[in-house]
């Protein structure tokens, strides 16, 4: 009995298909599907087509045909790797929703839209040879040995890409941005590794059970292709074989690189990091909708730098912007002593200085000491990193050389030749050294110093293997002590820097201050407090010293770390340090208004110490700039400047966004095409990225000589 029927019939074919009842049976229920495909010049059917379609059951066909197929269990399968990466994803928005407090559900529900095209891609190139192994037409695809073989590539491969994505599930608080293929250059020299993948294995054990669970449900349902038995074939039924099996490989194989690029429609194919810019309101999004795999393949030996062409010739765009500055002092020379302090994670949040307003005023913040100096020397309201991480900050602060895109230090163009605060002031006579307190290879710090012209390098080969905090380095107060010690023995002028250590995760202090520094609501909270009281300590030996009001201090971090307050969870004030110079004794003094930035460190230094030569930096003399010239450059998956009242956002052909930064503060009213300095503010913009680029591809970071 015919309880359903549904049919359609057209020139071509016609298709038929019902449900019938057999009560003799014992009414089992059946579908029945009756195609028949029909020539373009009559009614005839296609006999081969005919006698395989007419009446298949069901439940036949799929065990018969899709079961045993490795083609359909790859589609399977990639279905799965597919859901789960939109669990990643997910996760990761939960863990880090604190980030993205503006998102609504319809927004979000865009971000993940706009993640398909990028999971895509990435499970494709990631499991390429899994691919290949299912889609060759070869008959040996159905031997049990050879699906097994694949089960386990498939699911080795997808391990590793689920353990990278939910890497960045912790790592994004501190960078704000996917993981790409640097990491491997950056923690290359790193000999802990193993220690501090443990260590956070056990810290963060939610992200740890989340990773166990998709493997385990990756491995559950990940589907086999049920083998069968190997029947006799003729010429001819190879031959259909082959033929059809070879068409559905080139199908595929067509399909596998649209699907890798993202698309065939131009003018954004093959898909890059910048196309997530596509589909949100704020950069820091971009890590919804990208994947860390993606990203990684993505970087992978790629060229960093193209020249935009936004300017036809270099005079025209050196009468917007150049990074070659020519000195015109209105004094002489003062060979002051230069001691830079890089502190790890130093976010200016944790100031109880710059945040009386926190809280209802009520909060301190946990750098009573460092606050102190504030009040001695000249800082600023609004100041800023020029990138996220630790390796960022060596180049932005000693060479006036930003994070542009990617790490400098992490590129092929690290070996191009450089200036630095250390090799300017070797032509007046200076000493100059670098301080570190991990082993020598950490970070390519050492690399750097090398090629930017420091004369020593001072890092744990040094220090000698004690005092050390369990994980990074030496703690911050030994270390200090040792660097006040060395400078006790210089030759002056000289000019150092030191990077401190301890206010780094996993966040521990010293068993001896347990309990001494309030612990706040982040974990590194008690780290400030005590690398605060390190600092102290510091001056503390170095007012001993007789030349002691012969020296500029210059303080500032690296870059931010784990927030609490809504107004620094933005896109700009996510890198927002503190900047202070500190001349003991001097006028030198104030609290600033106008924008300053790591890489204004060096020129400025050198503008006050009226330093009369030509020099390279993409910073400014802050002594010697006029306000309404002044600005601040970084990068967070979009150009970002701040000149004057306002903060734009560029992802490098059109501009996404304009704030009024210092009224709207958490960056809420958007004021793109509104706003009478925005046309300039986009010249200016385009001057520095493209002087950036030209100058990085050319080798070109130093003026020629005369």
């Amino acid at each position: 009995m015919t309880i359903f029927y549904f049919g359609v019939k057209s020139k071509y074919f016609s298709l038929h298909l019902s449900y019938n009842i057999n009560y003799k049976t014992g009414s089992k229920l059946k579908l029945i599907i009756t195609m028949d495909i029909i020539t373009k010049n009559d009614n005839n059917k296609i006999s081969a087509f005919h006698s395989f379609l007419r009446k298949h059951n069901i439940k036949e066909f799929w065990n018969k045909y899709i079961k045993t197929s490795p083609i359909a269990a790859l589609i399977y399968n990639l279905l799965l790797m597919f859901v789960i990466y939109n669990l990643c994803r997910i996760f990761f928005f939960l863990v880090n929703k604190s980030y993205f407090a503006d998102i609504t559900f319809n927004h979000f529900l865009t971000l993940l839209k706009g993640g398909l095209q990028f999971d895509i891609s990435a499970l494709l190139y990631t499991n390429v040879i899994y691919l290949s192994m299912q889609i060759f037409p070869f008959k040996f695809r159905r031997n049990a040995t050879y699906q097994r073989t694949a089960k386990w590539i498939f699911i080795a491969v997808n391990s590793l890409a689920i353990i990278a994505n939910c890497i960045d599930i912790v790592y994004f608080r501190f960078t704000n941005r996917r993981t790409t293929s640097t990491v491997f250059s950056e923690f290359q020299n790193e000999n802990n590794l193993l220690k501090i993948i443990g260590m956070s294995i056990i810290e963060y054990w939610y992200v740890t059970l989340f990773v166990a669970f998709v493997i385990f449900i990756l491995y559950r349902y990940y589907r086999t292709p049920r083998t069968v038995a190997k029947k006799a074939s003729t010429l001819k039924t190879n031959i259909i074989y082959y033929s059809l099996h070879t068409l559905l490989m080139c199908g595929l194989v067509f399909v596998t690189v649209i699907g890798m690029r993202g698309g065939i429609i131009p003018p954004h194919r093959p898909i890059t990091l910048s196309n997530a810019n596509a589909y949100v309101n704020k950069s820091a999004e971009t890590a919804i909708v990208l994947n860390t795999p993606f990203c990684i393949i993505r970087t992978l030996d790629k060229e960093i730098y193209k020249n935009p062409h936004y300017f036809a010739s270099e005079e025209e765009m050196a009468n917007v912007y150049s990074p070659e500055h020519y000195p015109l002092p209105t004094g002489e020379f003062k060979p002051l002593n230069v001691v830079i302090f890089i502190i790890e994670s130093w976010g200016k949040e944790y100031s109880g200085f710059f945040n009386q307003h926190l809280d209802g005023g009520t909060y301190k913040g946990y750098t009573p000491f460092t606050d102190s100096l504030y009040n001695e020397g000249l800082t600023f309201k609004y100041s800023y990193s020029n990138g996220r991480k630790s390796i960022d900050a060596m180049p932005s602060i000693l060479s006036s050389i930003p994070m542009i895109i990617e790490p400098f230090i992490s590129t092929s163009y690290s070996v191009n030749s450089i200036s630095s605060i250390a090799a300017v002031l070797k032509e007046k006579g200076y000493y100059s050294a670098f301080f570190h307190g991990a082993h020598n290879g950490s970070m390519g710090f050492l690399a750097y110093a090398k090629s930017a012209g420091f004369d020593d390098y001072f890092g744990l080969t040094e220090y000698g293997n004690t005092d050390l905090d369990g994980m990074w380095a030496v703690w911050d107060e030994e270390f200090l002590q040792f660097y006040a010690d060395k400078m006790g023995e210089l030759k002056q002028p000289f000019v150092t820097a030191v990077f401190t250590s301890t206010s780094h995760h996993p966040f521990r202090i010293p068993k001896r201050y347990e309990g001494r520094f309030p612990e706040g609501d982040q974990p590194i909270h008690k780290c400030i407090g005590y690398t605060d009281y390190a600092i102290r300590q510091f001056f503390k030996k170095m007012s001993q010293y007789e030349w002691f009001d012969n020296t500029l201090f210059v303080i500032t971090a690296d870059h931010t770390s784990l927030v609490t307050h809504q107004e620094y969870f933005t896109d700009l004030n996510r890198y927002s340090v503190p900047v202070l110079f500190y001349h003991p004794g001097s006028d030198l003094k104030g609290l600033q208004t106008f924008p300053v930035q790591q890489i204004d460190i060096m020129p400025s230094i050198l503008g006050y110490l009226n330093y009369d030569k030509p020099y390279f930096a993409y910073g400014q003399d802050i002594f010697n700039t006029d306000e309404d010239d002044k600005f601040v450059v970084n990068y967070n998956g979009l150009y970002q400047l701040v000149k004057s009242d306002y903060f734009l956002q560029f992802d490098g052909e059109k501009t996404k966004s304009v704030y009024n930064y210092k009224s709207d503060i958490l960056l809420q009213n958007n004021q793109t095409g509104k706003v009478a300095e925005q046309q300039e503010m986009e010249k200016l913009l385009k001057a520095i990225i493209q002087q950036y680029i030209v100058r990085m591809v050319e080798d070109r970071l130093m003026l020629a000589k005369p």
